[in-house]
């Protein structure tokens, strides 16, 4: 197929597609009604980011969602925004930045493929079924002309998957490799067939740790579609603003998001509520997948002892076995995560960087990253909280 019959074109919203064109390229998968596999690239959930000002005019966060049509239809699709800062990637940049600018350059506006405020892998060339390489190949083409010739310090695209990965690197783009935590489901029929699967000691901390969290006081409840009410998320903004405050100064989402996403996505939310006398006093917010359960946000305004790691990571757990999903996404960062059952998964990102003398030093930084991060996961999934075949560790 002719590559010169493509169009590139960049969108300064999604309201100027329909959702139907552009979700035909983000979940084609849920093109049966179902679940998407990624519920962040949908239409539905970044125009809310836009609808309510989480991105935009003076975030640093300017869409410029990148399109490519091949004889008037849509092909692929990419979430692209220009960036003033490097604030809510969790691919951490800021050393690049530094360096940069004492050599005298300029690293920022630069351009970012990504979801934003969401470590989550998912694809991000989003490419119609059946156009998997020209589509991917218009998307890189363009992303990197539109940074070449606005003299953008550098193009990139975080928490890709890794064929996106592999693909991207034979394109000339340098692949950065970094690591989450993870729980994968075994098949578990319930959280005790999970708790089989680990080792004694660990066994016996989660089940300690379950039992203090519930000695909150109160009970424990997990909402989604229409049980999900205003009163709901009042009380979530008020977790979620001192979380943000604590951790990046400011939240990144607008109160309006959850009012827009309670209309647009209710289906694809479950909240997780600590409750005394009804009264909420923490909460989790997750998205779900087709396959999977993304714990995104948590905050609270009371500490308890183990609440966090009871509605982040074992309500989640529960969750996912009750409704058969393949895996719990728990966010950047976290080997506390490991003794909690979640074990380190690499994640990827593709990176250009214009000036070749900062690209090459970029590259050889990547390489060792790289190598260093291989080595660590496999160090930490071999000092993981499942049973070995030692039989001393299965009595």
């Amino acid at each position: 197929m002719d590559q010169a019959q493509i169009e590139v074109q960049i969108l300064g919203s999604l309201s100027q597609i329909a959702a139907a064109e552009w979700d035909s390229c983000a979940c084609p998968d849920a093109a049966d009604g179902g679940r998407p596999l990624d519920p962040f690239t949908t239409h539905r959930f970044l125009l809310a980011l836009e609808e309510s000002g989480s991105v935009g005019r003076g975030t640093g966060w300017q869409p410029q969602y990148l399109t490519a049509f091949l004889d008037g239809m849509l092909i692929a699709a990419a979430p692209m925004y220009a960036k003033s800062h490097s604030q809510g990637e969790y691919i951490f940049d800021h050393s690049w930045a530094h360096a940069y600018e004492s050599a005298g350059g300029r690293y920022y506006p630069k351009l970012q493929i990504t979801v934003p405020f969401t470590p989550a892998t998912g694809r991000r060339f989003l490419v119609r079924p059946g156009y998997e390489g020209i589509g991917m190949s218009a998307l890189v083409q363009g992303a990197v002309q539109l940074a070449a010739d606005n003299q953008v310090s550098s193009l990139h695209a975080t928490f890709c998957t890794q064929d996106e990965a592999l693909a991207g690197e034979q394109m000339g783009l340098m692949v950065r490799s970094s690591q989450q935590f993870h729980w994968l489901n075994n098949n578990y029929a319930d959280f005790a067939g999970f708790l089989a699967d680990l080792s004694s000691r660990k066994r016996k901390n989660i089940r300690k740790e379950r039992a203090q969290a519930g000695d909150f006081g109160g009970e424990i409840r997990t909402l989604t579609g229409s049980d999900l009410r205003p009163e709901h998320w009042d009380a979530f903004w008020e977790f979620y603003q001192d979380t943000g405050a604590r951790k990046w100064g400011s939240p990144y989402l607008t109160r309006q998001f959850f009012d827009i996403a309670q209309d647009a996505m209710a289906d694809d939310m479950a909240l997780v509520l600590a409750e005394r006398n009804g009264v909420p006093i923490a909460g989790a917010l997750n998205f779900i997948g087709r396959e999977t359960l993304f714990g995104r946000y948590w905050g609270c305004v009371e500490h308890h002892a183990c609440l966090h790691f009871e509605l982040c990571y074992y309500q989640a757990i529960d969750f996912a076995i009750a409704h058969g999903l393949a895996r719990v996404e728990a966010g950047a960062q976290g080997e506390h995560k490991l003794a909690r059952g979640y074990l380190p998964t690499l994640t990827h990102s593709l990176h250009w960087i214009g000036d070749p003398g900062f690209a090459d030093a970029v590259k050889k930084y990547l390489d060792a990253e790289g190598r260093a991060v291989g080595e660590e996961i496999e160090i930490l999934t071999d000092y993981g909280p499942f049973r070995k075949s030692n039989p001393e560790e299965q009595q």
